[in-house]
């Protein structure tokens, strides 16, 4: 039985008060908030263990190198990655994109090729390609979205041409929480033989990933909204890619051997972590792990979709409510609009009542064109928050609802 009380005790954040009310906290799928285990972690290596890995020969180098593999193992575990090497640590999910799209541009991508993307993409799995595509004549080919806003499956087969070379597609929708039928693009890929990458930024942080089941080409995510710290992330990469992928960006610590004439690169994930990396923010990242693992991934799931269903379930009963992406199978995310009314409004006079909400367009400007607004309203949880906090925020709501009358 999971003990709630005691979960939120290992947020020290959660203790203060915002504006004299207790905070809130309905922002988790821009950053989640740090289990005490985790901040101690990052404390603690500064305290005893501080080096530079893969380097020294002296102990702290040795214990520094220990901890930073050994957490490798443990992200790697976590999503079934039988072989850590395919485990890349990166300085988060955009800058794992960035070295996939970096690399393919080597040699896979051709000019005027054409990648599929869906409407709901965040931008950064957007920009990337868009630079790629207008330094090469390259077209983008976008996923529509059906009436509910799902996307239009049925639309993908007729996209894809012999210029396609990639499907790059978000996992979960980071603004309206629905959650892609990966495994029937998965199979779409494979019967045309296309990579496929997998961003996996809101998914990671709410329900099971086994990439081993999955068996995408490409999977990033970041640590920050895993209950981990900011500046840290991953890039899986398939075998395949692992060995063929080339590096985009050089420097120490990923060599075999260099001279003026040539370089011989290191195996492995080493190969694409040039420079001194994030030992800390790795380290946390491990330990962020841990603490999802003790409760189960299954188990948080479960827990924020109930969250989900209770929150739209009185959303619905406000007339004055937009929602978005309506669904009872949602990762954690809820998207709305009060009409007549900007969501910029709605989230400033929430923050008077300690309720941290997002507002905007939540880096998804091609989904609100689609959609034919200028943001909404994003409430988002993890596995600290509680039907009662919901309670009060609809009660708050409906206050400032009336004020703005």
């Amino acid at each position: 039985m999971m003990d709630l009380i005691k979960i939120r005790e290992q947020f020290p954040i959660l203790n203060q008060k915002i504006n004299n009310c207790d905070l809130i906290y309905f922002d988790n799928a821009a950053t989640s908030q740090k289990p005490i285990s985790v901040i101690e972690s990052i404390s603690d290596f500064y305290k005893k263990s501080n080096s530079n890995i893969h380097r020294g020969v002296h102990s702290l180098s040795r214990s520094a190198s220990e901890q930073f593999e050994l957490a490798r193992k443990t992200v790697a575990n976590h999503f079934n990655i039988d072989n850590e090497q395919q485990l890349i640590f990166t300085a988060g999910c955009t800058d794992s994109i960035n070295i996939v799209a970096q690399g393919l541009a080597k040699f896979h991508l051709q000019k005027e090729d054409e990648i599929i993307l869906s409407t709901y993409e965040h931008h950064s799995n957007i920009l990337p390609w868009q630079l790629w595509a207008k330094e090469n004549k390259g077209v983008l080919k976008i996923i529509p979205l059906l009436a509910n806003q799902n996307l239009d499956y049925d639309s993908i087969e007729k996209l894809i041409t012999h210029k396609t070379k990639l499907i790059a597609i978000t996992h979960v929708s980071n603004t309206l929480g629905l959650i892609t039928d990966i495994e029937r693009i998965i199979s779409i890929a494979k019967k045309h033989q296309l990579p496929i990458l997998l961003d996996g930024a809101q998914s990671a942080p709410h329900m099971p990933v086994d990439l081993k089941k999955l068996d995408v080409d490409f999977f990033v995510c970041s640590a920050h909204k895993l209950y981990g710290p900011t500046g840290v992330g991953l890039l899986y990469l398939s075998q395949k890619w692992l060995d063929k992928l080339p590096v985009s960006k050089s420097g120490g610590g990923i060599i075999k051997s260099v001279s003026f004439e040539n370089t011989e690169y290191a195996d492995g994930a080493l190969r694409f972590e040039p420079g001194t990396p994030n030992i800390s923010g790795v380290i946390g990242f491990s330990n962020a792990i841990k603490f999802i693992n003790n409760i189960g991934i299954t188990t948080i799931f479960e827990f924020e979709k109930k969250l989900v269903q209770h929150a739209q379930k009185k959303l619905r009963e406000m007339p004055e409510i937009i929602m978005y992406g309506e669904s009872d199978e949602k990762a954690g995310v809820i998207s709305f609009n009060v009409k007549n009314h900007h969501p910029f409004d709605i989230g400033t006079l929430l923050d008077n009542y300690g309720i941290a909400v997002r507002t905007g367009h939540h880096c998804t400007q091609p989904l609100m064109q689609d959609l034919k607004i200028q943001g909404t309203v994003r409430i988002s949880f993890a596995i600290y928050n509680t039907i009662e906090e919901i309670n009060y925020f609809i009660e708050k709501l409906k206050k400032v609802i009336k004020m703005l009358q």
